[in-house]
């Protein structure tokens, strides 16, 4: 077993873009960018798609994304998973239309802080446990990480630790766990946060925030203990970045076990 690259497409405004991840917010002024792309959605989902890089995610991050997440999935039909505003009432279309699995976090939770088991189990009655990933995306918190939804504005009151992971993955296939306080800040991963879902031997899990270099994929991998896949934003030269190359990840999946 070992750690794989998994690639993302992250939507905002209908284009594709590499934000600082604490600051996308409601209010206030926009999103601090670390990349616009001026190539499609589907540009980028056929080039993953060319080299077999499997199980990555297409994320709306706010309004106004559908039409280029519909690209991005028709390019690559059954080969990334989709999430952003994902509910029991459109899981099934955005299936439909090319998503392996949804990614949901939101919704599962009650006036976007309790979690709801009636909501969680409602969506694995309707589309199945194996098309759904949970999205676990957390900040840090006193001694621990708690998930924070809506976009990573608001804490839950759901702790990320093997308890919550046990009780959670009989409802999905997968967790993606964004560390919000680090996304898009090439400055490191969460060290302590890989470690704790290294130790968690269930399903697979995929971490996203802080890669800036080759060292910290090695770093995830080891920690992580192979069982922790990785995503890897704005370091990457795709998107804008100059510490990352795309041919090395697509070559650091290639490597044997």
């Amino acid at each position: 077993m070992s750690c794989r690259f998994r690639p993302c497409i992250d939507l905002h405004q209908g284009k594709v873009k590499q934000i600082v991840g604490g600051t996308l917010r409601d209010d206030g002024p926009g999103p601090t960018e670390n990349f616009v792309s001026d190539r499609s959605p589907g540009d980028f989902a056929k080039m993953f798609r060319g080299d077999d890089l499997r199980g990555g995610h297409v994320i709306k991050l706010g309004p106004g994304n559908d039409e280029a997440a519909r690209q991005a999935l028709a390019a690559w039909p059954g080969g990334m998973q989709l999430g952003g505003g994902i509910d029991a009432s459109n899981a099934s279309e955005w299936l439909e239309a090319g998503a392996s699995h949804v990614i949901v976090t939101s919704w599962l939770f009650e006036d976007g802080v309790r979690l709801s088991e009636d909501r969680v189990r409602e969506l694995a009655d309707r589309v199945g446990a194996g098309r759904i990933v949970i999205d676990l995306s957390c900040r840090r918190h006193e001694d621990g990480w708690v998930v924070a939804t809506n976009r990573w504005q608001t804490l839950t009151d759901l702790r990320v630790d093997a308890a919550t992971l046990d009780r959670l993955a009989p409802f999905c296939d997968e967790f993606l766990i964004h560390a919000a306080d680090v996304e898009g800040l090439c400055g490191g991963i969460d060290t302590g946060l890989v470690s704790l879902l290294g130790e968690w031997a269930g399903c697979p899990v995929t971490y996203a925030g802080g890669v800036a270099s080759m060292e910290d994929l090695q770093l995830v991998d080891c920690l992580g203990k192979g069982r922790v896949d990785v995503t890897v934003g704005s370091a990457l030269d795709i998107f804008g970045g100059s510490a990352i190359r795309y041919a090395d990840l697509v070559a650091w999946n290639d490597r044997p076990d």
